[in-house]
């Protein structure tokens, strides 16, 4: 079984004046490929996707959002 990886969302742009730039939200990939969001701006959601893929294709805007992994 493989390990968790930890990662941030790192935003460039915010576009949309939500979530500000920066580093805007924390989240673990498991080890069998589902992903949880935490945003770290105001509201504080968290999420369940299906995929790392997934949460790039929603929250990447076009590359003004970047995945950053942790060690």
């Amino acid at each position: 079984m493989g390990e968790m990886k930890k990662f941030w969302l790192k935003r460039i742009e915010d576009f949309s004046g939500i979530s500000g730039t920066g580093i805007v939200a924390e989240g673990v990939i498991f080890s069998n490929g589902k992903a949880i969001l935490s945003w770290l701006t105001m509201g504080g959601s968290i999420a369940i996707y299906d995929s790392i893929e997934q949460i790039e294709k929603i929250h990447g805007h076009e590359g003004k959002t970047k995945i950053i992994y942790r060690r």
